[in-house]
C-alpha cells in the first residue's frame, strides 16, 4: 500500500483538456470572447530526454489539470475593463523560465505561487519575502530598514524573517521574492526543504546552489519586476459548483493605498445616539504596521485574524467559522511559533524535538540526537524558551491585530488586548463597533484602532 501511494505522487497525469479554451460573454454583435491557450513545457523525463508536459496533476494525484494563459480578448463589462492579454505572470511561465523543473510542477505549486504574488504586489516599494503553504501565508516579512555590515543582505534578511515567523509551516512551502535571489539567500533556501522558489531573477551562481535540492522547482517570473501595477487590475474570478454551474465575480481592489487612507474608529450606539471615538491616535510606526498587515490580510483565507509587528507576521489565523475563535487561533500559533524559533536559534533543534528528547529520549534523526547531546542542560533551555515566550506574550506584545471583517462583539478585540497588542485594523460596520471602541479605550495602556471601510473576505 505504501509503495502504491508513493507511486501516485510520482505519476504525471494524462492531459485530455483542449489546447485552447474560449469563453464568450453575451451573444450576437455585442458578444465578447476571451481566448486561452493551454500551457506546456519541455521537461526532462527520467532518461533526461525533453518531453512536452503540462501540469503534473490537480489538487490531488488522480485529478487531471491544465494551466491556461489568456492570449486574446478585451473584456469590458459595466464600464469595468478587465485585465488584457500580455500581462501573464504564473500563466506565462515558459520552459526557459522553469529554471529547474524539480519533480515537475502541479496545480498547487502554481496556485501557491499565485497566492504569493497576490501579496507581493502591494510591496513593490520594499524588499519582501512571502512563504505560502496551501494558498495561505506561513510568514511574510519586509527586510529590516537598517542593516549593519555583519547582517544579511536585504533579500536574505527578508527571507530569514519570513521563515523564522513560522518554520514549521514553511517546511515544504513556496518561497517567493520581489527582488532577484542572491547567493546568500540561495544558501539559506538550499538548507531548507521547499517545493518551489519563485523570483523575478536569479543572480549568477545561485542556480548551482539551489540545484543541491534536485526536487526543488525554481521558477523565474519576469513580470514580477513590475508587480505593483497588478493591484489596480481586475480579472474575472470563476467558481465552479458541483452541479457544473458557475459563479462569476470581479476580483477585489484594495482601497487602502497609504496610511492616510485609514480612518480613526468611531461609532454611534443606535439605541441612545451616543457617539464613541478611539481616544488614542496611532503612532507612525503603528500606522506602518497597520498598512503592512492590511496588505498581507488580502491574501489570507477568511475568516481570518492576523498579528503583525515590525514588518513581519507574528501569528496568522485562517479559515475559522467564528471571529473570536480565529483571533484565539492566531494567538496560539504566535506562542507556538515563537517558542520554536527561540529553541531553533539556540540549539538548532525544533522545540518539539527538544521536548521529545527530554521526556522520552527519542529523536527523529541522527542529526537531532547529535545536537541534543551538545546541549549542556536541555531542561534549562526548555524552561528559558518557555519563560521568554510567555513574558513576550508569544511576540504579540506591541503587535497590531488585523481582521478581514468587522468584529460582531468586543470579545474578538479583547483576545488581542489581553495579549498586549497596541493597535487594531478592521473594516468597521458592526452595530456593536462602539463596544470594540470601548474595549480599546478601557485598555491600560489604551489601544488604538482604525477602520478600512472595506471587507476583504477570501474564499
Amino acid at each position: 500500500m505504501a509503495e502504491y501511494l508513493k507511486q501516485q505522487y510520482r505519476t504525471i497525469m494524462e492531459d485530455n483538456f483542449p489546447d485552447t479554451l474560449s469563453i464568450t460573454f453575451g451573444h450576437g454583435e455585442r458578444s465578447q470572447t476571451l481566448v486561452y491557450r493551454k500551457k506546456t513545457w519541455r521537461i526532462p523525463d527520467k532518461k533526461g530526454d525533453l518531453v512536452k508536459k503540462g501540469l503534473r496533476y490537480g489538487e490531488n494525484p488522480g485529478q487531471e489539470a491544465a494551466l491556461y494563459e489568456l492570449v486574446n480578448g478585451n473584456l469590458i463589462l459595466g464600464g469595468c475593463e478587465y485585465i488584457q492579454p500580455g500581462n501573464g505572470l504564473v500563466s506565462a511561465i515558459t520552459t526557459e523560465d522553469l529554471l529547474q523543473a524539480g519533480k515537475h510542477p502541479g496545480m498547487i505549486n502554481l496556485t501557491d505561487v499565485d497566492a504569493a504574488l497576490n501579496i507581493l504586489k502591494y510591496f513593490s516599494d520594499s524588499t519582501a519575502s512571502v512563504i505560502i503553504k496551501h494558498n495561505n501565508p506561513c510568514g511574510v516579512a519586509l527586510a529590516e530598514p537598517l542593516l549593519g555590515v555583519a547582517q544579511a543582505s536585504s533579500i536574505a534578511n527578508a527571507y530569514q524573517r519570513a521563515n523564522l515567523a513560522d518554520r514549521l509551516a514553511a517546511f515544504g512551502g513556496v518561497a517567493s521574492f520581489n527582488r532577484p535571489v542572491d547567493m546568500e539567500t540561495a544558501e539559506m533556501l538550499a538548507s531548507n526543504y521547499l517545493e518551489v522558489v519563485a523570483a523575478p531573477e536569479y543572480e549568477e551562481g545561485t542556480l548551482d546552489v539551489l540545484a543541491r535540492r534536485k526536487n526543488l522547482r525554481v521558477i523565474r517570473i519576469p513580470g514580477m519586476a513590475d508587480l505593483g501595477r497588478y493591484q489596480f487590475m481586475r480579472h474575472v474570478s470563476f467558481k465552479s459548483l458541483i452541479d457544473g454551474g458557475l459563479i462569476l465575480q470581479q476580483s477585489p481592489l484594495i482601497t487602502i493605498h497609504s496610511t492616510d487612507d485609514f480612518k480613526l474608529a468611531e461609532a454611534v450606539r443606535k439605541k441612545t445616539g451616543e457617539k464613541f471615538r478611539i481616544e488614542r491616535e496611532p503612532t507612525q510606526k503603528e500606522l506602518e504596521d497597520m498598512l503592512f498587515g492590511w496588505r498581507v490580510e488580502q491574501g489570507v483565507t477568511s475568516n481570518s485574524v492576523i498579528y503583525v509587528k515590525d514588518g513581519v507576521t507574528v501569528g496568522i489565523g485562517t479559515g475559522e467559522q467564528d471571529r473570536v475563535g480565529v483571533a484565539e487561533q492566531a494567538v496560539m500559533k504566535a506562542y507556538t511559533k515563537m517558542r520554536d524559533r527561540l529553541c531553533f536559534e539556540r540549539t538548532g533543534l525544533p522545540y518539539n524535538v527538544l521536548v521529545l528528547g527530554i521526556e522520552q529520549n527519542k529523536f527523529m534523526t541522527k542529526r537531532d540526537f547529535r545536537l541534543f547531546q551538545m546541549i549542556d542542560d536541555p531542561k534549562q533551555v526548555r524552561e528559558e524558551v518557555e519563560d521568554e515566550t510567555y513574558e513576550a506574550n508569544g511576540g504579540l506584545r506591541g503587535a497590531i491585530m488585523v481582521s478581514d471583517a468587522f468584529f460582531p462583539f468586543r470579545d474578538g478585540v479583547d483576545v488581542g488586548i489581553k495579549e498586549g497588542i497596541t493597535g487594531i485594523v478592521q473594516p468597521g460596520g458592526s452595530e456593536r463597533d462602539f463596544e470594540s471602541i470601548i474595549a480599546c479605550n478601557e485598555a491600560d495602556p489604551k489601544v488604538t484602532m482604525v477602520f478600512t471601510g472595506q471587507r476583504c473576505f477570501r474564499h
